[in-house]
């Protein structure tokens, strides 16, 4: 298991590009399973769990082949049947989140998908749900077998069927899956409450690409008319909001000046403005974002004089992916502030790390923390932790660069699964990581 041993209190300085979008990469990959003709996909990140997702699609049968760095092209027209209903194939899945979403496309394509119970981040029960009622109202069969170890969905027809489906929760995941599904059904489906984050309506851009009708894109209400048969494309990821966001946390929890460089503000939502109401200043130059080194961040308070709340939301609301970084920005802010995270039951335990940095944060139950700034007066310590998840990891790392001292992080391919070289890049700005 590496770690990184970090030094702290070495201010950054320069400009950094955000790698291709994570989310959006693993709904793009998977949708290649829907045609038997070449997706050239570009803007690929390089980490752990893409290069895992592409060797499965690899063992399922698809040719896939190096472009160029970030760039593939992939075909499924030779799917290796047997071995996406084996227990190896369970077995790959297993510890892949991201392989759920393979289950919409061969559900849609081939008429069967197994899975496993979902893996990923340590941060709480996550349900699928979503996934699961949404296929079965297209016509899946759903069983379950080794002890609720593994699922099995299968069509009861020759084809899923178009339908009418209202989402138990705006799951980004389980809407991917569903319209991936759709767009191979037979007939019309109309789906309510759907997710709308830009990586979905990417993922529907490429669909609507490859010959598929989706109207509705960008927003909770999703009209998609299925094909017979959909063809090839080519597309790009996005930047990485989510990498946009930790930058701008690392800038200003280390007091630096840095550029942000083709970042596709338009697809940023509410991220930048949440950044400014914790103090930190962000200057828009075209589709750069300058973070400019201050010697205090001010966090508002609400109108009536109470302390703010941050809070996660489906979008446009902020992303929950960003909370834990809020929250380490926020304990070298002046001021208050309660961080709701809404969606995940465990995902701000690491706090205890960061109490015994020196922070001040008090965690009022699973969902909830009131952070109290200490405005750079009294600075972070270093310490030894272990990284739970990509995010609480990614929060710890900044903790770690801002504090006096030489820190350690364990775990840390919780971190490389999200964060492509994030040692590297971060070292070429003035931070001091060694990956041990």
């Amino acid at each position: 298991m590496s770690k990184f041993v970090i030094e702290g209190g070495n201010r950054l300085s320069g400009e950094i590009t955000p790698q291709g979008a994570k989310n959006e990469a693993l709904q793009i990959i998977s949708a290649t399973l829907l045609t038997s003709e070449v997706v050239e996909v570009n803007n690929i990140p390089d980490i752990l769990d893409i290069r895992n997702l592409i060797a499965l699609l690899g063992d399922m049968g698809v040719k896939i082949v190096r472009l160029d760095e970030g760039s593939y092209s992939f075909q499924a027209d030779d799917i290796n049947l047997e071995y996406i209903s084996s227990d190896e194939f369970v077995r790959r899945c297993s510890s892949l989140r991201g392989s759920l979403l393979v289950v919409g496309p061969l559900l849609a394509r081939f008429g069967k998908a197994c899975f496993p119970r979902p893996g990923g981040d340590k941060i709480g029960r996550r349900k699928v749900d979503t996934h699961i009622t949404g296929l079965i109202s297209l016509g899946a069969r759903f069983s379950v077998a080794d002890n609720h170890k593994s699922y099995m969905l299968e069509c009861s027809g020759d084809r899923l069927s178009g339908t009418y489906m209202l989402l138990d929760e705006a799951s980004v995941t389980g809407t991917a899956n569903i319209v991936m599904a759709a767009s191979l059904a037979d007939g019309v489906t109309t789906i309510y409450n759907a997710a709308c984050e830009p990586y979905v309506q990417q993922l529907c851009r490429l669909l609507v690409a490859m010959g598929s009708r989706i109207e509705g894109i960008g927003s909770n209400l999703l009209t998609v008319y299925g094909r017979d048969r959909l063809g090839g494309a080519v597309h790009n990821v996005l930047p990485d909001m989510i990498e946009v966001g930790s930058f701008i946390g690392m800038a200003a929890m280390t007091r630096s000046s840095l550029l942000i460089k083709n970042v596709s503000r338009h697809n940023l939502g509410v991220i930048p403005e949440c950044f400014r109401r914790l103090g930190i200043g962000i200057e828009e130059r075209g589709d750069d974002l300058f973070v400019e080194a201050q010697s205090s961040y001010v966090i508002e308070s609400s109108l009536d004089g109470s302390v703010m709340t941050v809070a996660d939301a489906p979008w446009p609301g902020l992303t929950p992916d960003l909370l834990s970084v809020m929250l380490v920005v926020a304990t070298q802010c002046r001021g208050e502030v309660l961080i709701h995270q809404k969606m995940f039951e465990s995902r701000l335990f690491f706090v205890d790390h960061l109490i015994d940095m020196g922070a001040k944060i008090i965690l009022c139950d699973p969902h909830r923390a009131v952070v109290i700034g200490l405005d750079h007066h009294s600075e972070l310590r270093a310490n030894h932790m272990h990284s739970p998840d990509i995010r609480a990891g990614i929060a710890m790392l900044i903790a770690a660069m801002s504090a006096k001292g030489t820190s350690v992080i364990d775990n840390i391919e919780q971190i490389d699964r999200g964060y492509e070289r994030i040692d590297e890049r971060l070292n070429a700005l003035g931070a001091k990581i060694t990956r041990v």
